[in-house]
């Protein structure tokens, strides 16, 4: 018989057994998924080679005598390779008839090649040019070229439609997809375009909606970094995007975004010191990984050389520091606090914090339930 400490680690090691064969099945259904898809992508390539060679055949002018088929309603020509005896009186006519037919084919085929290329001639002629930038773009589009604001003036709109509802913040980003062409090259404007795909992020409920914006804001300020590595504000929302981007992904490229995350918050905070959203962000990240789980951290020490630690006073240090450089600067960070103190045995202070966060406007679905948690402790063996 095992004692109780054998029997709990036993159980701990079926456990994470169990979750790995859980994780392992659904990458190989990703997989499969990812192999079909694949294969339909190959098969359709492949048709579409075919098609056009044989569209290229066709239009081919062989010096060679051709056929019709034995269908008076078919149009495919063949190579005279009959079966036929070639040395009787019968075959001879065949051929005749054969060879009077296919020069009759090939010049209505000639005739009708000739005819798409004076098409083509005309149709480049009314064009500057037959390249791609003789093509004239709608209005609306004319329009996005050449904004009628100015970038100074664009930027205030983002901003003020960013801290706006869900419609300014659709309309913002929108905007600045708009005005995309005329300032890809402003960093100003790259940020606030990857700061608008968060938005869509958190307005979106669908998974693959979600992830198609997280990735497109990620793409844009990759290679805005490689411009720009001073900028603090690139820094912050491309960590930002980072987690957005992870959401679905697997516990190990999870933990992977940890760390770039981590890594950009405090280029960001080297840049800006004083910034109190960076120490918010910090304290997230700090107050995360105090709680991961088990499996995460069982992960992190087989695959990763550098651990993720923190505890939950850095987490506090840092939603502190919030309030510090910003009083009151969010409800949420509050409740963070609260949540802190809690962890730390301090009920006190926790429930203080609460009532500090009701006081700031807004209402959240959180503060209610934390609220109705400090009131009514869980007993402490259930954990957090």
């Amino acid at each position: 018989l095992l004692r109780q400490e054998e029997q709990l680690e036993l159980l701990e090691r079926l456990d994470f057994v169990v979750r790995n064969v859980a994780e392992l099945r659904k990458e190989v259904e990703e997989l499969r998924n990812s192999l079909q898809d694949l294969a339909v992508e190959i098969v359709g390539e492949v048709r579409t080679h075919l098609e056009e060679t044989q569209r290229v055949a066709r239009r081919r002018k062989f010096p060679f005598s051709r056929e019709r088929s034995d269908s008076t309603g078919s149009s495919s020509i063949y190579f005279t390779t009959s079966s036929r005896n070639p040395y009787t009186d019968e075959g001879e006519s065949e051929g005749g008839y054969t060879t009077a037919n296919a020069e009759s084919d090939y010049d209505r085929e000639s005739e009708r090649e000739s005819e798409r290329e004076s098409e083509d001639e005309v149709s480049c002629d009314t064009d500057e040019s037959c390249g791609t930038n003789s093509v004239e773009l709608p209005l609306e589009d004319q329009s996005r070229l050449s904004p009628e604001i100015s970038l100074g003036q664009l930027l205030e709109q983002a901003d003020r439609l960013h801290s706006g509802d869900e419609q300014d913040r659709r309309e913002g980003f929108q905007l600045l997809l708009n005005n995309k062409l005329a300032y890809a090259g402003q960093r100003e404007f790259l940020w606030r375009l990857a700061r608008a795909h968060c938005d869509m992020w958190e307005l979106t409920e669908d998974k693959d909606e979600r992830r198609s914006y997280a990735t497109g804001g990620k793409e844009e300020l990759e290679l805005t970094l490689q411009n720009w590595d001073q900028s603090a504000e690139c820094h912050q929302w491309f960590a930002i995007l980072c987690g957005q981007v992870s959401e679905q992904e697997s516990i190990p490229k999870r933990i992977q975004a940890g760390y770039v995350f981590k890594e950009h918050i405090d280029k960001a905070i080297a840049l800006k010191p004083q910034d109190p959203q960076l120490y918010y962000l910090l304290g997230r990240w700090c107050y995360q990984v105090a709680h991961l789980g088990w499996l995460e951290k069982r992960t992190v020490s087989a695959l990763f050389e550098a651990p993720l630690t923190a505890t939950v006073q850095d987490a506090l240090q840092n939603f502190l520091r919030v309030e510090e450089l910003s009083p009151g600067f969010s409800k949420a960070g509050r409740v963070y606090i609260a949540k802190c103190y809690r962890d730390l045995g301090n009920a006190s202070a926790a429930v203080l914090w609460m009532d500090l966060a009701a006081e700031l406007p807004g209402y959240t679905k959180e503060v209610k339930t934390y609220s109705a948690l400090l009131l009514h402790p869980v007993p402490a063996q259930l954990g957090h």
